[in-house]
């Protein structure tokens, strides 16, 4: 295993500095492809930004006039673990939920993951920093081609307001099943007297694991199909 040095000379500083900005380019480059809007420069910057912090631990800790036992008194491992503390902030940004649909999880993983790996280059771990490096290409880009072949059950609410005597129920009810899902009526009022109708619809359906297609649809499916008014979330 390899070993972090008490003192550091620039060729080293230089080494890990130039390895977190390629493993953060790396993993941007992942990200970007992706469409993700935390792409080359955030995850590049985030690895390196984790990599200095560890080189400053590391040049703090030989200091002048202390004693091998100041090491604990110091506490100087604080400095890495505040940088993971506030890798949450960054975090929790890339994550959107919107209608019950929540994305950009696997991008605030990365950027989590990319943090750990800068601290490692940072401490001098290689061998780990180049066990995980591989380990997180093989889970995002392997896994990503598996992804897409999985198909998960997913349910959404459909709420539609119509007018009395309208056809939407029926011709709503054809179009979601054209569209492969199945529907289960769930409550129904009379809105606005009795001009208007409000029906709760339960919609299941299958659909690939990183894709929304179908729910995104709802609303214009419930246009088409008499409507005046439609709203939709994702049941978790």
């Amino acid at each position: 295993m390899d070993t972090m040095p008490l003192v550091l000379d620039w060729e080293a500083v230089a080494i890990r500095l130039v390895f977190a900005l390629g493993t953060g380019f790396i993993f941007g480059f992942n990200r970007s492809e992706s469409g993700k809007t935390a792409g080359l420069r955030t995850t590049m910057l985030v690895c390196l930004a984790s990599c200095i912090a560890m080189l400053q631990v590391n040049a703090l800790l030989p200091q002048a006039g202390k004693h091998p036992d100041s090491f604990p008194t110091l506490d100087l491992m604080r400095l890495p673990l505040g940088v993971l503390t506030g890798m949450g902030f960054i975090g929790a940004g890339a994550v959107m939920r919107k209608d019950g649909l929540v994305t950009g999880v696997t991008t605030a993983a990365t950027l989590w993951f990319v943090t750990i790996v800068g601290l490692c280059i940072g401490g001098g771990q290689y061998r780990l920093a180049a066990s995980a490096i591989v380990l997180g290409l093989a889970v995002l880009w392997g896994l990503h081609y598996v992804e897409q072949r999985m198909h998960r059950r997913k349910s959404a609410w459909l709420t539609v307001e119509y007018g009395a005597g309208s056809e939407c129920p029926s011709r709503l009810a054809h179009e979601l099943a054209a569209l492969g899902c199945s529907v289960t009526r769930r409550g129904a009022a009379w809105r606005r007297g009795d001009e208007q109708f409000e029906e709760r619809l339960l919609v299941r359906w299958r659909e690939p694991f990183d894709q929304d297609a179908k729910v995104s649809a709802f609303a214009e499916l419930a246009r088409r199909s008499g409507a005046d008014a439609t709203h939709w979330q994702m049941v978790e």
